[in-house]
């Protein structure tokens, strides 16, 4: 089920990275957004509960120091979420700092990616 979640969170990551670049070289936010920017989050809920379920029954990896990465994985994949939904607000507000907040999210979500990817790869 780890893999699973991977796979789901790295589709999730590459259609974050389409709405971001959409998003940012029109002068407003497109509407191939207003849908897909809700299919994105929503998978990647999806994606969170699936690592979220499936880290308890992941062996210990001790021996090469990534015991808990997959913890931190979700932890950092969670924050991604908070701040996804803090570009949510902005957008339904209509507030300036969406770019901001969009790379925020963007960093973030890629760093937690990262992480449970070479959990995943070494579990």
């Amino acid at each position: 089920m780890l893999v699973l979640a991977t796979v789901v969170l790295g589709i999730v990551l590459l259609l974050g990275s389409g709405l971001a670049i959409l998003h940012l070289r029109a002068e407003g936010p497109p509407r191939l957004c207003a849908w897909l920017g809700p299919v994105h989050g929503l998978i990647a809920i999806a994606g969170l509960v699936l690592l979220i379920v499936a880290l308890p029954g992941t062996p210990n990896e001790s021996r090469t120091g990534t015991a808990s990465f997959g913890t931190i994985a979700a932890t950092t994949l969670t924050l991604a979420l908070l701040v996804g939904l803090a570009v949510l607000t902005a957008q339904l507000r209509k507030w300036r700092l969406r770019g901001t907040l969009i790379g925020m999210h963007g960093t973030v979500a890629v760093a937690g990616f990262v992480i449970l990817l070479v959990y995943t790869l070494l579990a």
